[in-house]
């Protein structure tokens, strides 16, 4: 199965991540992409301020993607991940929220955003959530009574998942995905078996 890296392709003006979604079960549809459960973990940082965090894009992890007959997995880079997250915060989305991809949302910001730099001194580690460094991490603050009460304190929706476009590196040039090194290679398909295996 093909492992295609998506990339930010600067000569195109409509790239990167243009909301943020709050879902029950991450999965992938066709135009957004989403992580596996295990990182699709809300904290509630507090009920008194209604703020959520979680991880919203996490570096080099496998994603499953099926477009008809074609199955493959997607990933993306830490320098990626960097890129988009810095693209959302400059494009003014902080506020641009849907629920399940589906219904935009009003009264949804995105209140601090940061990159994990360290394996144990990030404040993830604080709330549980053992992401890698390079993980794209974010808090929401939810000023939705509906969304609060309906969704968040039922558990109907337990974590984010990013919707954008991406450019896909296969369709840049042949040469560019040739020049990634067998070590990187290695790593992808090593994440992928142990997707696969549940380890």
């Amino acid at each position: 199965m093909k492992i295609v890296e998506l990339i930010l392709d600067e000569a195109q003006e409509m790239m990167g991540i243009d909301a943020i979604s709050i879902v029950e079960s991450p999965a992938i549809q066709e135009d957004f992409v989403a992580l596996n459960s295990d990182e699709i973990k809300l904290a509630e940082v507090s009920k008194e301020k209604k703020i959520l965090m979680g991880a919203l894009l996490v570096p080099n992890k496998p994603i499953y993607r099926k477009n008809g007959d074609d199955e493959y997995y997607i990933y993306f880079s830490k320098d990626t991940i960097a890129k988009a997250s810095q693209l959302y915060l400059k494009n003014g989305y902080q506020g641009n929220s849907t629920l399940e991809h589906a219904s935009a949302l009003q009264g949804l910001t995105l209140v601090e955003s940061w990159l994990v730099e360290d394996d144990v001194h990030d404040k993830s580690r604080k709330y549980g959530m053992n992401v890698p460094v390079g993980t794209w991490m974010g808090a929401v603050k939810v000023d939705n009574d509906e969304i609060w009460n309906e969704y968040v304190k039922t558990d109907k929706v337990r974590g984010f998942s990013i919707e954008g476009y991406f450019a896909d590196k296969m369709e840049k040039s042949d040469k560019e995905v040739k020049q990634s090194s067998e070590v990187e290679a290695d790593e992808l398909l090593s994440l992928i078996k142990k997707v696969l295996t549940n380890e």
